[in-house]
């Protein structure tokens, strides 16, 4: 089945290494080599927030390696360039991805690109191995103060 997403198989601009994917749990397979994801922040190297139109993206400054992620399945180190977060006019449903073809209310991503082997992000994002993008699926729950301080931004960019 083609995710709501997309009208059909020939406007997937990736082919099946694209967005969205329905992971199946029972073909999930355990990988014991895989190494731990190495995840390091740098609040200081955020820049901006801001609304293109159907989303809002938040931007770091992506000129050194401050906020990065290495290992897994990651032969190099990638660094976050922005997150955004994808969601529906309904809580059933608002992930860009599934799980057994279950929904999730939203769903957020972590954008990171290898500079280690392009000079820039518009370069990797052309490339196979050029960018690695941590998806977490989101539900509803408890006030979250993390995220309530992204929240209380929102307001300053209602306009694209």
């Amino acid at each position: 089945a083609v995710h709501p997403l997309w009208q059909s198989p020939l406007t997937i601009p990736g082919g099946t290494r694209q967005s969205p994917i329905n992971i199946q749990w029972r073909d999930s397979v355990y990988d014991p080599f895989l190494k731990p994801l190495k995840i390091t922040y740098d609040p200081t190297t955020c820049l901006h927030i801001w609304n293109n139109g159907y989303s809002f993206l938040v931007e770091f400054d992506d000129s050194t390696d401050k906020s990065i992620i290495v290992g897994g399945p990651l032969e190099n180190q990638y660094r976050l360039k922005q997150f955004h977060f994808h969601w529906g006019a309904i809580n059933e449903w608002g992930s860009e991805h599934t799980v057994d073809s279950k929904f999730y209310p939203a769903e957020l991503h972590l954008v990171h690109w290898n500079a280690v082997a392009y000079p820039t992000f518009e370069e990797a994002v052309m490339e196979g191995n050029g960018l690695a993008v941590i998806g977490v699926f989101l539900k509803l729950g408890a006030h979250h103060e993390g995220l309530q301080t992204l929240v209380d931004a929102l307001p300053a960019i209602k306009h694209k």
